[in-house]
């Protein structure tokens, strides 16, 4: 029937990107899709009715850039991550996982099986390409609809360490030794670009940030400064250029640079783009938005590290100036006492908890402090992420057909930041004691009701499914 559905959201201002904000309207949603938009809400009858009057509706968050089942096994880590997303709005999560013995064998299988059935809201995966003998899965991965592939051009030199994804149901750390090579680059850049994977790229010079670390211990440095002489932004836009060498000589590539928090690094991506020959694209990440090495705590030690107060001001411009593609988190699923190592920056562990912060960092410190506008904040979570990872349109708008992934935000709520508030595994947060104006209130995957009002309802456990990318579609 044209005037029932499952659920109808009344009296809200939706966010729609690139056709703006549309006030006033009712969104019909049945069987998981958008049904329509509708003037009048009247004559319709649905099962649950929700009035959202003074509320803004954002198509789904989606965070393109999440590590867990590292430091728990994903049949754990699902459970724990996708609810703090679900808390912090987050519609669909994109898992970087790291898998040493390779993909075409029963290891990717088995972390899928183990994902399925454990997440409350949808959820992908990027497949971080680290050995010779990987290069070859690529195909394979992207028939199961694994198309985007991670390069850690930051793993060389003495600097090639790096935990794995654990097997499911296993629990410790898994170390293993990695060294990109100039040959292995090369090599999954052709053959991404061959099959159009997309290419994502930690932009690091190791060689250059190991002779920097070793200067800053001959000095006795310490602390999050010492951390970003360490990694010097220009190891990244060397970097950048290498990788875009190669990315022009190899055809079209989809270049994607993940947690770029620099001003140089915007540079000479910039000066990339500029020479064309390849797609080029820009996430940063809340804590570049927030925090400088002022901040001082070892918990903020994070690869890039977080910058200079320039630095931060050069992203939020190029987040509002449309430079930035979109917002990652770079969320790391860890505890506290292992973070911390030994007490210093050389022990301590790399990268923090950021999902369940992602839309309220946006909305407050963003839209209520007037950098960016909400429409914005809609492009940057949802809309550009899902065209980029060929997820558009079944998710990214709220439109007839597509996927009824909604996140209700209160632009007028505040709510002061706790590790509990976010219902991680991790227990601490950058964030912790912080004021943060604009909450979601409700986070809705395919019509369900994930969370409302802080709650994640338990019975949704499950819910979340696996997006097969490009997911083609007849919309």
């Amino acid at each position: 029937m044209q005037n029932s559905c499952d659920l109808l959201i009344m009296n809200v201002s939706a966010v729609i990107p690139k056709v703006g904000i549309i006030a006033d309207t009712n969104i019909m949603i049945e069987d998981g899709k958008i049904k329509s938009l509708v003037n009048s809400a009247n004559s319709i009858s649905a099962s649950r009715k929700i009035d959202a009057r003074g509320k803004y509706v954002l198509p789904g968050a989606i965070d393109p850039h999440v590590h867990y089942g590292v430091y728990t096994p994903i049949n754990d880590a699902a459970k724990t991550e996708s609810r703090s997303a679900a808390v912090g709005g987050v519609t669909s999560m994109i898992r970087m996982l790291r898998l040493f013995d390779g993909y075409c064998n029963s290891n990717m299988i088995k972390q899928l099986h183990a994902s399925k059935g454990n997440h409350y809201i949808d959820y992908s995966i990027h497949a971080s390409i680290l050995r010779p003998d990987q290069v070859k899965d690529i195909l394979y991965l992207k028939e199961l609809g694994v198309s985007s592939l991670k390069i850690y051009m930051n793993l060389g030199a003495d600097l090639n360490r790096i935990h794995m994804d654990l097997e499911p149901g296993t629990y410790g750390i898994s170390e293993k030794q990695v060294d990109m090579t100039d040959e292995l680059m090369s090599s999954i850049v052709k053959e991404a670009a061959r099959v159009h994977s997309t290419i994502l790229v930690h932009a690091e010079n190791p060689v250059i940030c190991s002779e920097h670390m070793r200067k800053a211990k001959e000095k006795g440095m310490a602390g999050l400064e010492a951390w970003s002489y360490c990694r010097p932004p220009y190891s990244e836009a060397q970097s950048i250029a290498k990788i875009s060498d190669l990315g022009r000589k190899s055809g079209n590539a989809n270049l994607y640079f993940v947690h770029v928090g620099s001003t140089a690094a915007i540079n000479a991506i910039l000066a990339e783009r500029e020479k064309g020959r390849s797609n080029y694209y820009i996430e940063t990440c809340p804590h570049y938005l927030t925090h400088t090495t002022e901040f001082g705590k070892l918990m903020g030690k994070v690869t890039p590290p977080i910058r200079s107060k320039s630095d931060l001001q050069s992203m939020w411009s190029a987040l509002r100036n449309g430079i930035v593609d979109t917002i990652g988190t770079d969320h790391v699923a860890n505890r506290l006492e292992l973070k911390m190592g030994k007490g210093d920056i050389w022990s301590a562990l790399s990268g923090f908890p950021g999902i369940a912060t992602m839309l309220p960092v946006l909305l407050s410190q963003g839209v209520n402090e007037d950098r960016i506008g909400i429409e914005r904040v809609a492009e940057v979570t949802s809309y550009n992420t899902a065209r980029i990872f060929g997820i558009y349109p079944k998710k990214g708008t709220i439109e007839p057909g597509s996927d009824a992934d909604l996140t209700i935000v209160d632009l007028d709520l505040e709510k002061t930041v706790t590790p509990d508030l976010l219902q991680s595994y991790s227990d601490y947060t950058i964030y912790d004691g912080w004021k943060l104006r604009g909450w979601p209130v409700m986070t809705i995957v395919r019509g369900k009701m994930i969370m409302e009002d802080g709650q994640v309802a338990n019975e949704a456990l499950g819910h979340g499914e696996f997006i097969p990318r490009p997911f083609f579609t007849t919309h």
